[in-house]
């Protein structure tokens, strides 16, 4: 309980005492942030299965950079770009769901990084830990910038795309008379999103940054209708998933970015949690205010005027 007993030793210090603590609090907060906005798209089009994969899709880019000596983050974008385009051409002379295409993609992608990694070259190349599971505390400012850079991309692509994003996601066909090239705007989506997990792999690990991508803006759509009040509500939720993660991490000596994806998860149980006994209690309330709720119907021939 010292969290509630010494809550500046608990809560401050970790932070003023650490720069590493400090670092990883900001990487945590800018992946966050890029991951609400998008995934906000993402949860309310239903894509979730399309997240997951592309968050594992930029694995076979990462696999071939690592054995080649070449920059990681650009190779998981090269891959994360070439699985969004993939997608888009499967998506247009295909006559299969999405689904399928995504699918099939997933998996090739997925393989492809196995082999890769399980060949002679790719054996003695390293440890791939910290891109699979993060490294939260081991980030410097050359992460941050270029995560403040994503966030920036992917804020400024949402709003720019706002009402063609908006339209889309309820109804394709008006969206296209509009004007709003449906197709197009996928499209920016997809890049979007490959741009936010790239950037957040680095943080939260590539297997977890699907956590960050969902949880919030799930448990935001919870709480909030309009969608700019569920992108800031899951920003919100996804920080102190952050702080509460890191800070558990630091004082019973867990993995960080699990412990922060962990969190988000938990808030999101607590909210759903919260919303079934609200909605329980609220049907209570209605049939205890209205003990008939079938409409009486007058048949006399007087109700057919």
């Amino acid at each position: 309980m010292t969290f509630l007993t010494n809550p500046i030793d608990w809560w401050i210090d970790p932070f003023t005492a650490n720069e590493f603590m400090r670092n990883a609090l900001w990487a945590g907060l800018l992946a966050v942030l890029a991951t609400s906005v998008v995934g906000t798209w993402v949860v309310l089009r239903g894509m979730s299965f399309l997240g997951d994969a592309l968050a594992h899709g930029v694995l076979p880019g990462i696999a071939i950079a690592f054995v080649v000596g070449g920059n990681l983050t650009v190779g998981a974008l090269v891959a994360a770009l070439a699985m969004v385009a993939g997608i888009n051409v499967i998506r247009t002379y295909s006559p299969l769901p999405d689904d399928t295409a995504i699918g099939v993609l997933f998996v090739g992608f997925l393989a492809l990084a196995v082999v890769i990694m399980s060949s002679q070259s790719g054996s003695y190349t390293g440890d791939l830990n910290r891109f699979l599971f993060g490294s939260i505390t081991g980030v410097d400012d050359t992460d941050l910038i270029r995560q403040a850079i994503a966030a920036a991309i992917s804020i400024g692509g949402v709003t720019v795309f706002y009402r063609a994003f908006l339209v889309m996601t309820f109804d394709e066909t008006l969206a296209r008379l509009l004007g709003l090239h449906p197709r197009l705007a996928h499209a920016v989506l997809l890049a979007l999103l490959a741009v936010s997990i790239v950037a957040s792999f680095e943080a939260v690990g590539n297997l977890l940054v699907f956590a960050f991508l969902i949880a919030p803006p799930a448990t935001a759509t919870l709480l909030v209708r309009r969608v700019p009040l569920i992108m800031v509500t899951a920003s919100g939720l996804g920080a102190l998933a952050v702080v509460a993660g890191l800070l558990v991490s630091y004082h019973h000596d867990t993995a960080a970015g699990a412990t922060m994806a962990l969190a988000a998860v938990t808030i999101f149980l607590l909210a759903l949690c919260g919303h079934a006994v609200g909605a329980a209690h609220q049907r209570r309330t209605g049939s205890l205010a209205d003990p008939d709720p079938v409409p009486h119907t007058d048949t006399s021939p007087h109700s057919a005027r």
